[in-house]
């Protein structure tokens, strides 16, 4: 597949070293003239300009792209980058930083494919290796909520307890369910636990200990890929 990576910073560079060594072809477009020439030093083509700009973005080639990146730290850099591949019928990614407003995030949600916080992940990363263990937060869906996908273990209390009877705290709720090796699915009243069974719930952070202690039991080591702060 073909990528324009719009910001040959930090995140920019970064990503478009991984999509390149997965056999893609990626063009960076960069404004600052010592990151276009770090970036041509390491052999990736780069055009020099304004990602926000249509002639810019014509020069990288976005008419024969699969995908745009606009991964610079200025979002509106990265908007109108974005608003201009989708004209020209690309799949668009918009980074924006975390310290959003919730207004600014919806107005751009609905006009991008795809919208990534590195700040946010980079933290979340630290974070979840520092927890380790039988939980994982796949994701946040609001300030205080996150689904986490968590292995039942054999000090679980609820061990061979149906669903029907494991008793979340209110605001919890089983979104899915797998047995060991099986994919998720859709969560069945009579579906029993056992050790190595997982089970996706959506959970509030002021909860999440009394949800371990209930799926987990007294392991105290928990493995996190994502999650909330």
């Amino acid at each position: 597949m073909r990528f324009i990576i719009i910001g040959a910073g930090r995140v920019g560079l970064r990503t478009a070293r991984v999509l390149r060594e997965e056999g893609h072809e990626v063009t960076l477009i960069e404004r600052d003239s010592e990151k276009a020439d770090r970036a041509r030093e390491l052999t990736f083509e780069v055009v020099d300009g304004d990602g926000s700009r249509e002639e810019t973005l014509q020069a990288a080639g976005v008419d024969d792209a699969d995908a745009v990146g606009a991964l610079t730290g200025d979002l509106n850099v990265n908007f109108a980058a974005c608003l201009i591949a989708k004209h020209h019928g690309c799949r668009t990614v918009l980074r924006i930083d975390e310290d959003y407003r919730e207004e600014i995030y919806q107005k751009y949600a609905d006009e991008v494919d795809e919208i990534v916080y590195p700040e946010r992940l980079g933290a979340i990363g630290a974070k979840n290796a520092l927890l380790g263990g039988s939980i994982q937060a796949i994701a946040d869906v609001a300030q205080s909520l996150q689904i986490l996908l968590i292995t039942v273990t054999p000090q679980s209390p609820m061990k061979g307890y149906t669903l029907s009877e494991v008793e979340l705290p209110s605001n919890a709720r089983i979104l899915a369910f797998g047995k060991v090796d099986s994919p998720l699915g859709i969560p069945l009243p009579d579906d029993s636990l056992e050790a190595g069974d997982r089970v996706a719930v959506l959970v509030e952070f002021s909860e999440l200990a009394s949800v371990r202690q209930l799926l987990v039991g007294d392991e105290t080591t928990a493995t996190a890929v994502a999650g909330g702060e």
